[in-house]
């Protein structure tokens, strides 16, 4: 377990009706530390993400961020929202908005920035994700790509202390994924705390301090990725790695 938790799941459990999707789960995360979370589909990993950023609330168990018990709602809600980035598999941007404003608009709502300071730091992190070009277009005139790598920089705007990936790359084509993954990996280079649900298992080998195997809603392994690679433990992880090794 992580010895100075960022992020901390204890007892967590989540059900959507009469399916459990998340049992018992326990995880802790680092700081700086990066977590790749994989398994089959419906396995929870998604939710998992979700109820991190309180997207999704939580029946029983505790989830603290930096010590802290996550808010219910409300403005401290929006708060804890600043400070764990989150990235969908659907970009969310605003489409009636440049991509320049996109960067900008929850630094000034949310942090209180004032607009050429917010524009400013937009600017710096729209060039940290090779798009400083791109600031005065739309979304629409964007590749899937390109608007990945602005909800990216759209997160880091905030000075999160952790970011959450829910599939960034799945919706894109596949010439596509690599940029997205490269400003991912320099983040995790960079210390940035990352909690990465992916297919990607490429980016799970070379960028994780560790995997973290779902299924059927609970933590099967969750070990380094060289351990989990080279020598999964459970039937699960090895008919899932049999599955997606193959090809």
């Amino acid at each position: 377990m992580a010895v100075d938790p960022l992020i901390e799941l204890r007892g967590v459990n989540k059900h959507f009706g009469d399916l459990h999707v998340l049992r018992d789960i326990d995880l802790a995360v680092g700081r700086g530390e990066v977590v790749v979370v994989i398994g089959p589909s419906g396995s929870g990993k998604s939710t998992l993400c979700r109820v991190i950023n309180r997207l999704e609330g939580i029946e029983s168990g505790t989830i603290t961020l930096d010590g802290e018990p996550l808010p219910e709602e409300g403005k401290e809600l929006a708060r804890l929202r600043a400070e764990v980035g989150m990235v969908f598999q659907s970009f969310n941007l605003f489409a009636h908005k440049t991509v320049l404003a996109n960067v900008s608009l929850a630094q000034v709502k949310v942090r209180g920035r004032k607009r050429a300071e917010a524009d400013k730091r937009s600017m710096e992190l729209l060039d940290r994700v090779g798009l400083a070009d791109q600031a005065p277009k739309f979304p629409a005139q964007l590749s899937g790509g390109q608007q990945q790598r602005v909800a990216i920089a759209r997160a880091l705007a905030m000075n999160p202390k952790a970011l959450l990936f829910d599939e960034p790359t799945s919706a894109l084509d596949p010439e596509m994924i690599n940029e997205v993954l490269e400003v991912m990996r320099q983040l995790a280079q960079e210390g940035m705390t990352m909690v990465v649900v992916t297919h990607e298992m490429g980016f799970a080998r070379s960028a994780a301090n560790r995997v973290v195997f779902m299924a059927d809603g609970q933590i099967v392994e969750d070990r380094t990725p060289e351990q989990f690679f080279t020598a999964p433990e459970s039937d699960r992880a090895k008919d899932f790695l049999s599955k997606i090794l193959k090809h």
